[in-house]
């Protein structure tokens, strides 16, 4: 499912018009990407939880030259499925 996709499942589920839904959608994922960057998770109960999660530094290698880089630490946004949805997944 394509953004615009999703716009128009929303505004036709809530009667709102599409410039409406996709401010909605827009809004939505501006919300939780401020809470993330501000270090917060965001919990939806039945849905899963987006978080950070840390990555340590790391070794790596340039494929081109073969020469080991230092690859610095790095926040990782991620989502981690909730049980409700979860089940409704392999139950479908």
């Amino acid at each position: 499912m394509t953004r615009a996709e999703l716009v128009a499942a929303v505004a036709e589920e809530t009667g709102l018009d599409r410039k409406k839904a996709d401010r909605v959608v827009a809004t939505t994922f501006e919300i939780i990407k401020s809470a993330l960057i501000g270090g917060d998770k965001v919990q939806v109960i039945g849905f899963g939880t987006f978080e950070n999660r840390d990555r340590s530094p790391r070794k790596g290698r340039n494929p081109r030259t073969g020469e080991e880089i230092d690859i610095p630490a790095s926040k990782l946004p991620s989502f981690k499925a909730g049980k409700t949805f979860k089940e409704a997944v392999n139950n479908a």
